[in-house]
């Protein structure tokens, strides 16, 4: 079976290649989505990346991340894992040195939009 297919305007990819993603197995993968634990977001390419789609898939500690062309042959995979990440790693605020935030603050830096990495994809 070809991983990646398209049937009646809906894409189907194999659980088991997402689970894989996602360092999990797939009734684990089929729980997360039906329970809303798992999510998942599809983008179809424009311009220059026309003919392709990027889906991720969004677990609580990764992502993972499939580009695959309009046949359903795969063009890259990522996965994140944000497991490793802790909250200890950052600061907290200290009090003693408590500055106003309108002086420290760039109004060209407040208003200039993230760029976006894929200009080619669209939501």
């Amino acid at each position: 079976m070809t991983p990646i297919t398209f049937t009646d305007q809906m894409i189907e990819i194999d659980a088991t290649l997402v689970a894989q993603g996602l360092r999990t197995d797939p009734e684990t993968l089929r729980k997360g989505l039906q329970n809303g634990s798992i999510t998942r977001t599809v983008e179809k390419g424009e311009a220059g990346d026309a003919g392709r789609f990027r889906v991720t898939f969004y677990a609580a500690t990764c992502r993972f991340r499939l580009i695959f062309t309009a046949e359903g042959a795969i063009v890259q995979t990522s996965t994140a894992d944000y497991s490793r990440r802790t909250r200890a790693a950052v600061a907290p605020p200290d009090p003693a040195q408590d500055s106003d935030p309108a002086q420290d603050s760039d109004p060209a830096q407040d208003s200039d939009p993230a760029p976006n990495p894929d200009p080619g994809i669209t939501r």
